[in-house]
């Protein structure tokens, strides 16, 4: 527990950057027009992309007895491709939306 508190008080800066900045990403994101909706998608499936090339670099480059950054570059690597699927997904659906019906 001492440990965490030393964390905590060593790295305030940081956690209140994370912190303001979800306030912020949420706060953007729920104003959004839903016109714009697909190309942002298609731009957040990119940024995703990177961050699964950069969690798989991270994880190459690990001990092979670092359990918790292989966990951690494991969550990465999945929640972002899940993130890119279901992104493409979503965009493809609602491109379908503006094809002629035969």
């Amino acid at each position: 527990m001492e440990t965490l508190s030393l964390f905590i008080a060593e790295h305030i800066n940081l956690i209140y950057f994370i912190v303001l900045s979800i306030f912020v990403g949420v706060e953007v994101i729920g104003n959004v027009p839903t016109v714009i909706h697909t190309p942002l998608m298609s731009g957040a499936n990119a940024i995703h992309g990177v961050v699964i090339v950069g969690a798989i670099y991270v994880m190459l480059h690990l001990k092979t007895d670092d359990y918790a950054g292989l966990i951690t570059g494991f969550l990465a690597v999945l929640l972002g491709t899940l993130n890119v699927v279901g992104g493409f997904v979503v965009t493809d659906r609602m491109l379908e939306m503006f094809k002629k019906k035969k």
